[in-house]
């Protein structure tokens, strides 16, 4: 018997999109389902080099004079006049199609900020997650880390900790924990930008350098079920499942399983398929008897 959480999403994501038809290759540049899966797993995807050398001058420039504040709920495509750098940034094919991969067409702009490393600073953030704690099972925010410059190990480059988005933390619940295995700080070519889940692990690191170290950061909410939203060509390729259950060296491999547990939870309601799983994790601890229709 389908459930009461699936029958809802199935009833959103038909009202939003209409008779479901296997998403097709566009024009646009959306990702893929190995793609989808990759930030499901790890919680960010990155995007290395990707904005012109134009666009990245322009922004150093406008971070550097600080930015005017968006109202909370405001659409992203008005968020941002034209000739303004984070309108070039969100235009750009490859970040606006990895966007509505993620959260669908027209978001709304949750906030947006500068973030900096003063040089020689002295002191790094502690690990945290964004905001308080969210445990939404089907929905989430993503957000927008764009370095218009290069970022090197020794401008403290932002540090997360892959795969950690899904287990729940309120802001610096952890910003007692120094180092955890597997994390990563992030060194990258001008351009770069990094979609993130909003909760993951995360934490700017200390800038030992003479530069400024900037990042702007976009934090998008969807606005229509998140379903089936990226290029689904390849929704059943093995490659997907096996991204679905990646292992991360911080957690140990029973509590890992709470991992698997919650990547097939979300991946179910991405893709509004009950029946996927990985190792039986979801469809062991969910088998409720009971509630079984004896018609």
């Amino acid at each position: 018997m389908e459930n009461d959480h699936h029958r809802t999403i199935s009833a959103h994501y038909r009202a939003a999109r209409g008779p479901y038809v296997r998403r097709m290759p566009t024009s646009k540049h959306l990702l893929t389902s190995v793609q989808v899966a990759r930030f499901v797993a790890q919680g960010f995807l990155r995007l290395d080099g990707v904005v012109p050398r134009e666009t990245n001058e322009r922004a150093i420039a406008a971070l550097a004079e600080g930015l005017p504040g968006v109202p909370y709920g405001t659409p992203l495509s008005e968020a941002f006049p034209p000739g303004t750098f984070g309108r070039e940034l969100l235009d750009l094919p490859v970040v606006a199609g990895a966007v509505e991969s993620l959260v669908g067409p027209g978001p709304t702009v949750d906030h947006h900020a500068v973030h900096v490393r003063e040089p020689h600073e002295g002191h790094a953030q502690d690990l945290h997650a964004d905001a308080i704690i969210d445990v939404r099972p089907d929905a989430f925010d993503i957000q927008l880390m764009y370095y218009p410059h290069e970022v090197t190990a020794e401008m403290g480059g932002t540090l997360s900790v892959p795969g950690s988005h899904l287990r729940r933390i309120n802001e610096t619940d952890i910003g007692r924990v120094q180092n955890l295995r597997g994390q990563t700080r992030l060194t990258c070519p001008a351009g770069t930008v990094v979609l993130v889940h909003h909760g993951i692990w995360h934490g700017g690191r200390r800038n030992d350098t003479a530069r400024r170290r900037y990042m702007y950061k976009l934090r998008l909410n969807p606005t229509v079920p998140q379903v089936r939203l990226w290029d689904t060509a390849d929704l059943h390729d093995p490659a997907v499942t096996a991204e679905l259950d990646t292992h991360f060296p911080w957690y140990e491999q029973a509590t890992g399983r709470l991992e698997i547990h919650n990547r097939a939870l979300l991946w179910r309601a991405l893709t509004v398929d009950p029946s996927f799983d990985i190792e039986y994790w979801v469809t062991r601890v969910s088998n409720r008897p009971a509630l079984r229709s004896h018609a």
